[in-house]
C-alpha cells in the first residue's frame, strides 16, 4: 500500500499532472514492474500513487525531472534559485509537505503560534490585522505585505498555470505613481500615474512578459519604516525569473497609506521599481540579493 500522507499524495498528484503522457505511462510501468497494465492517464496516476512507498522515492525517480519539481514549487509560492539541483528541490518539497504550509514559509518575528496557524490558512490580505497601534511594527507589515503582493502578482503569470488571484486598480490609491527603471543592455525609464495605468503596467510584467518576481524577505533584503504622517515605506530586493532562467535582480520601494473608507486596509501610494538584467550585473552574486538603499535614503522618501 501507498505510504503517502494526504498532503504528500495531493502534492505528488500535482507533479504527476505536469508530466507528459508518455513519461507518466513509462513511470507507471517502472513503479509496478510492468505487472499492472493501465488503460489511461488517470489510472496510471492512481497506480503510481498506490505503489509508491514514500514521497521521497517518487520525487527521486528519473522521470520526475528537476524542472517539474521547480515548476511545482513555484506554483505553490516557493521560489527557489534557478541554479538549485534536483536533490535541493526534493528536500524543499518534502519540507513543504511536512510543514503543512503552502504559503511562502517565512515566519514573521514576534508571531505567536496561533497567529501563524491562522495566517497560514488564510491568504494574507493587505488589510492585515494592524489595528493595535501600540504594537505596530512596520517590518511585520512589510513582510506580510510583500508575501501578499508578490503572490498576487506572480499568480497572473500564465506559465505557472495558476488561477490568477484578484489583481486590479483597487489595491492602489487613485493618484498612485509608478517609476520603473530597467537596465538590461540599455537603460529605460518609465513613469505611470493613476491606479488603472500603474495596475496594468505591473500586471504586464507577469502576464505578458511572463516574469516571476521572488522577493528576499530575509533581513538583508527587506527594510520598512513609518513616517509620523502615516506613510509606511517598504523596500525589498529579489531575483527575477522566467521559467527556470534567472534574468536579473530587482529592488522595489512601496509607499503604503491606510484607507479609512476601506476597513483601514493598506493601499499603495507609490512604487519605485529598479530592474537590473544579468548583463548589467557583471556576473555578481544572484541568490538572495541585498537592498542597496540605506535607511537615510528611505527617510528622504518618507518626508
Amino acid at each position: 500500500m501507498s505510504g503517502l500522507s494526504k498532503k504528500e499524495r495531493a502534492g505528488c498528484k500535482k507533479i504527476l499532472n505536469l508530466m507528459s503522457n508518455d513519461d507518466l505511462l513509462s513511470l507507471s510501468d517502472t513503479v509496478t514492474n510492468k505487472m499492472i497494465v493501465v488503460e489511461n492517464i488517470t489510472e496510471a496516476t492512481e497506480t503510481i500513487l498506490s505503489f509508491t512507498k514514500n514521497a521521497e522515492e517518487l520525487l527521486r525517480r528519473k522521470k520526475v525531472y528537476r524542472d517539474l519539481i521547480f515548476k511545482y514549487l513555484a506554483k505553490e509560492g516557493v521560489v527557489m534559485p534557478p541554479s538549485s539541483e534536483k536533490h535541493q528541490l526534493v528536500k524543499r518539497t518534502l519540507e513543504l509537505w511536512s510543514s503543512g504550509k503552502v504559503v511562502v514559509d517565512k515566519s514573521l518575528p514576534g508571531e505567536t503560534d496561533d497567529n501563524r496557524k491562522r495566517k497560514s490558512t488564510e491568504t494574507a490580505s493587505v488589510s492585515t490585522d494592524m489595528k493595535t497601534e501600540a504594537s505596530f511594527d512596520p517590518l511585520v507589515l512589510g513582510q506580510q505585505f510583500c508575501q501578499w503582493f508578490f503572490q498576487l502578482l506572480n499568480s497572473q503569470n500564465p506559465s505557472l498555470g495558476q488561477q490568477p488571484q484578484d489583481w486590479g486598480p483597487k489595491h492602489f490609491w487613485p493618484d498612485v505613481k509608478l517609476h520603473l527603471l530597467s537596465r538590461a543592455g540599455s537603460e529605460q525609464s518609465e513613469e505611470f500615474l493613476g491606479a488603472e495605468l500603474v495596475s496594468l503596467r505591473l500586471l504586464a510584467l507577469t502576464k505578458e512578459e511572463r516574469l516571476l518576481l521572488s522577493p528576499n524577505l530575509e533581513p538583508r533584503g527587506l527594510k520598512a519604516l513609518a513616517s509620523p504622517h502615516g506613510l509606511v515605506l517598504v523596500a525589498v530586493a529579489g531575483t527575477i525569473h522566467r521559467d527556470t532562467a534567472c534574468l536579473g535582480i530587482f529592488e522595489q520601494i512601496f509607499g503604503l497609506i491606510r484607507s479609512p473608507l476601506e476597513k483601514n486596509s493598506w493601499k499603495i501610494k507609490f512604487v519605485n521599481l529598479k530592474i537590473r538584467g544579468q548583463d548589467a550585473l557583471g556576473g555578481s552574486q544572484m541568490e538572495a540579493p541585498a537592498l542597496s538603499y540605506n535607511s537615510s535614503e528611505l527617510q528622504l522618501l518618507c518626508s
